[in-house]
């Protein structure tokens, strides 16, 4: 017997597989469904605005603890069931707004930015994402228990089994959360502060254009904390590296340049550096995303070959062993399902009218997105779905696709929405496909009924599915997207979306500034080499240095709490200061949508005759009035919020 096997044997759930206790209950699918939407829609704004996200099993989980003390008993399995339908929004917004966006950036693809077509393929690829689980549940759940941690879904189930026991997890949240919303409307929406400080160097100075700036928001400081110093160290290196050595590096010398250097429309002497940014650096950056995306897929290789050999092999076998079940926590969805039910969603999608799909992409998403849930599961397993490297699976994929269209004569413009689909649905399924394994496994430990878990992230992704969309179309129109225009000069980045088109133009288009990219592609080379992880770097490469340097900060405050505990160990993600930042990312992104509102909500006419929105009518900007002074005044209102931080840190949980 193998270890696994022995470590199987051995094992035995929080709840007695002979127990049936209430599980899948009204309410628990209400609040479920609830909080999917919720952080569904938070997840859409963090990714758009730094291309990362973070889990959400264990803030949901703590959450849904404290809710039903307020409203009635629950129990264990119910709380399960609450976060496993919750995770679903968050896991399937993260594969949307990695990739849809891009629709923005590709010829034709605005016609596909609907509330319809987003809703259809976020749909289609989170329950892909469920469907394709299912068969590989009992090979990488169960047979690999005490191999494969899987670090969030083992966490959770800590999170729950506490939480039966009592304790206070959900104050730290709800402390997060409030600070978080206060702290952003008085400077978001009152202006008493500014929420981008900056200095730009004098083009006549040492550092021409030399830019530093930080966009001091609570969500950026929470995301620093919980993903750690070490990677937002590295990710503020790449920042440092586009904003203060290459930025200045291209102005200096292209100061002197007499005529326009491409792909820019005017000369480098009369540009800023956000324009500078725009037109080089943004290809150097995606080449180095495109690299260490590439490098992170190729070093799981052999995790890749094994995964998927054990789930043919989990399907040639597992129907037989599944029939002769009759433990609770051993049902599964019939894999009879599983099989119509993928087959008919994509079909459907190959027939349904106003989505760039054919037979052959169809296809291809059941192949691809059969293969990179098989892999994204075991990845996660190992290292944790906050670091499943999702973008280098897509870009694998959008490669894949666009040297098939290739060989077929597929170039012409028409065909870049169509591979952008193909590359979308699997991005989805692999990203919920991550999350959807850790609810798994947070069920296994806890005992709980798998058939009652799947059916419940089916419900979470409907769920989610229904407002991000919405959530989206209305970021778009208030905010901008991508490219900053003269109404909207700040947009969100959307760093992985934008990316993705650059990867499907450059293939199929040809027109792609393959210089640039393949100097950011050495950036990348150059990091690997000096054993630097060249992904994290390079999406800092890639994002304004306003965005990478408050995550530093709260990778700072993290470091000092590690520092202070004298524990080589981090501090676990059902730590009091993991809680509290997942309470300030809540807290930010929900603002973040709130704001978005309001700025679509026109108010009447300003002094200029201009329409005015709420924001602009609220606004009284005391910092802006301020100058240089107003700069120091707005890093004095963050640093005290990273002292909150510290602070909240260093509680001890009841």
């Amino acid at each position: 017997m193998s270890n696994s096997e022995n470590n199987n044997a051995n094992f035995k759930p929080y709840i007695s597989p002979a127990d049936f206790i209430p599980e899948f209950t009204p309410k628990a699918i209400i609040l479920g469904a609830i909080f999917g939407i919720i952080f569904g829609a938070a997840t859409v704004f963090l990714g758009l605005k730094v291309g990362l996200t973070v889990s959400a099993s264990i803030p949901i989980a703590v959450l849904s603890i404290a809710v039903f003390k307020k409203i009635g008993k629950s129990t264990i399995l119910e709380n399960n069931i609450v976060q496993t339908i919750g995770s679903a929004g968050e896991s399937v917004a993260a594969g949307v707004v990695f990739t849809i966006p891009a629709l923005l950036f590709l010829p034709g693809g605005q016609n596909y930015f609907e509330y319809f077509q987003i809703f259809v393929l976020a749909l289609a690829g989170g329950i892909l994402g469920v469907l394709f689980m299912v068969p590989l549940r009992r090979s990488l759940i169960v047979k690999e228990h005490g191999v494969l941690p899987y670090p969030e879904g083992t966490a959770c189930a800590d999170v729950l089994i506490a939480g039966e026991k009592g304790g206070n997890l959900a104050k730290l949240v709800y402390y997060g959360l409030g600070v978080s919303f206060l702290y952003k409307v008085l400077m978001s929406v009152f202006g008493f502060w500014k929420e981008v400080p900056s200095y730009t160097f004098d083009r006549k100075s040492s550092l021409p254009n030399g830019t530093v700036m930080g966009e001091i928001t609570p969500e950026l400081l929470g995301v620093g904390y919980i993903i750690g110093p070490k990677i937002a160290g590295v990710m503020v290196a790449g920042g440092v590296l586009s904003w203060l050595v290459l930025i200045p590096l291209i102005t200096l010398l292209g100061d002197q340049l007499t005529t326009v250097f491409p792909p820019a429309k005017k000369l480098i002497s009369e540009m800023s550096p956000r324009e500078i940014w725009g037109s080089y650096i943004r290809y150097i950056g995606a080449g180095a995303v495109t690299f260490g995306g590439i490098v992170t897929l190729i070093k799981t290789i052999p995790t890749i070959v094994s995964a998927f050999k054990d789930s043919l092999g989990d399907l040639k076998g597992g129907s037989g062993e599944s029939a002769k079940t009759t433990l609770r926590t051993e049902k599964d969805l019939p894999l009879v399902f599983v099989l119509i039910g993928s087959v008919i969603l994509v079909a459907f999608m190959a027939i349904i009218p106003n989505i760039p799909t054919n037979l052959l992409s169809a296809v291809m998403i059941v192949v691809f997105g059969f293969f990179f849930v098989t892999v994204s599961s075991r990845i996660v397993g190992i290292i944790g779905s906050s670091s499943n490297p999702i973008s280098g699976m897509t870009i694998a994929t959008l490669m894949a696709t666009s040297l098939i269209f290739v060989g077929l004569g597929w170039t012409g413009d028409f065909y870049q929405p169509i591979a952008l689909v193909v590359g979308s649905i699997v991005c989805i399924a692999a990203a919920n496909a991550g999350a959807t394994s850790q609810d798994l496994k947070t069920g296994y430990i806890v005992g709980a009924t798998p058939v009652k878990q799947q059916y419940g992230l089916i419900i979470g992704v409907v769920a989610s599915a229904v407002v991000i969309g919405a959530t989206l179309l209305l970021l778009n129109n208030a905010l901008g997207i991508g490219i900053p225009t003269e109404d909207k000069p700040n947009p969100l980045p959307a760093p992985q979306a934008t990316l993705m088109a650059t990867v499907i133009k450059g293939l199929l288009s040809q027109d792609l500034p393959w210089g640039l990219v393949i100097i950011g592609m050495a950036i990348a080379a150059v990091m690997e080499l000096a054993g630097v992880r060249s992904l994290p770097f390079a999406v800092g490469a890639y994002l304004p240095l306003s965005t990478t340097a408050p995550i530093f900060a709260g990778g700072l405050v993290k470091w000092f709490i590690d520092r202070r505990k004298k524990s080589s160990a981090d501090e676990s993600e059902t730590g009091p200061g993991a809680l509290f930042s997942s309470g300030l990312i809540a807290g930010g992104s929900l603002t973040g949508i709130l704001i978005a509102i309001l700025v679509a909500t026109n108010v009447g006419q300003g002094p200029d005759g201009k329409d005015m929105n709420v924001i602009q009518y609220l606004h009284v900007g005391f910092a802006e009035k301020m100058g240089a002074f107003g700069d120091l005044v707005s890093l004095g209102f963050f640093f005290l919020m990273a002292v909150i931080l510290y602070r909240f840190a260093t509680k001890k949980i009841d």
